[in-house]
């Protein structure tokens, strides 16, 4: 089958248009003839040799899909050849073929193309997990969202808009940027680039004020995260994008608030993890793509022979939504 592969023959690792095994699907698997894929910065550090692969996924690159069932194993009880999916993969999305988990699939929204519906289950199931399933979000609660802009944080402010009574903050870094979030439901979005983001919240609220807060940066914003939340306020780590050491360490601020700060990938979690976080999304959200209160957020689409080109688009952080790979 056509699939990209990792070339490192000039020393630097960049994607090629090539071939490899067609996958075999197990009795409670899914082969999908693949219509359309979406980026993840993970694909960019397996591409580095800096995301090992977990045990038995697929070394080809994708993390995510949307397709036409091909074959249906004998317990696969959920789709059968024909259906229109998608669905979160442990990789095999930058392919012609993939395989799948019977019960980690979900049904391709009706009125979404290919294209659109690839952008939803790995940004939309990882914002799912950060703000019910760690960052536990009650109605009512504010909450702070970093990189709004990106896929994950397009999805996080949708999801909390949808849940009542929350006031949603974001931080991006463009005007561009900070437009988009706001048309998702973001109350506020402020731009890092030009303006400390705790000083402006403090400043139209109560010291304190956020009860979750969503990041994919890190280091850089650890203290003024420290510093915004809550009584019982819940950090989540999705990303460590500006690094991973903080000076200054204060942990009795942790104590004295009784925060709950929390990391996670979704990547290496386990086939039943990922099956439960599957049907309550589904469950929950999966129909709002078809009356438009939720809805993925493309910035560009590339032939799956443009992926090199797609990957650094995404490395140079100039994408402002999902960027999708079609045409496999």
């Amino acid at each position: 089958m056509k699939a990209l592969i990792i070339d490192n023959a000039s020393g630097t690792p960049v994607m090629v248009p090539g071939t490899h095994d067609k996958p075999e699907p197990k009795p409670d698997e899914l082969l999908v003839k693949v219509e359309a894929t979406a980026l993840n910065r993970a694909d960019l550090l397996q591409k580095s040799g800096n995301y090992p692969v977990p045990e038995g996924a697929s070394p080809i690159l994708g993390l995510e899909m949307a397709g036409i069932v091909e074959e249906a194993g004998s317990e696969a009880h959920h789709f059968k050849a024909g259906n229109h999916v998608i669905g979160l993969l442990p990789g095999g999305g930058y392919a012609e073929y993939c395989v799948i988990r019977d019960d980690h699939a979900m049904a391709k929204p009706p009125s979404l193309s290919f294209e659109e519906a690839a952008a939803i289950p790995e940004v939309f199931l990882t914002a799912f997990q950060g703000l019910f399933w760690l960052g536990e979000l009650f109605e009512d609660e504010t909450v702070l969202i970093h990189a709004g802009a990106s896929g994950v944080g397009s999805a996080a402010i949708q999801l909390a808009a949808q849940t009542s009574g929350t006031t949603i903050f974001t931080t991006a870094g463009t005007e561009a940027k900070l437009e988009l979030c706001e048309s998702l439901g973001a109350d506020l979005a402020i731009n890092y680039k030009e303006k400390d983001f705790a000083d402006i919240i403090e400043d139209g609220n109560a010291s304190s004020s956020v009860d979750v807060i969503l990041d994919f940066v890190g280091a850089p914003y650890w203290h003024q995260n420290i510093r915004l939340l809550a009584m019982d306020g819940r950090l989540v780590h999705l990303g460590l994008l500006g690094g991973v050491q903080t000076d200054n360490l204060d942990l009795g601020k942790i104590l004295k608030k009784r925060l709950t700060i929390r990391g996670s990938t979704l990547r290496n979690r386990t086939d039943e993890y990922k099956a439960l976080l599957t049907k309550e999304f589904s469950d929950h959200f999966l129909e709002n793509f078809e009356d438009g209160t939720l809805r993925p957020v493309i910035d560009s689409m590339y032939e799956w022979e443009e992926a090199e080109e797609a990957h650094q688009r995404m490395k140079h952080n100039e994408n402002a939504g999902k960027i999708v790979l079609t045409g496999m």
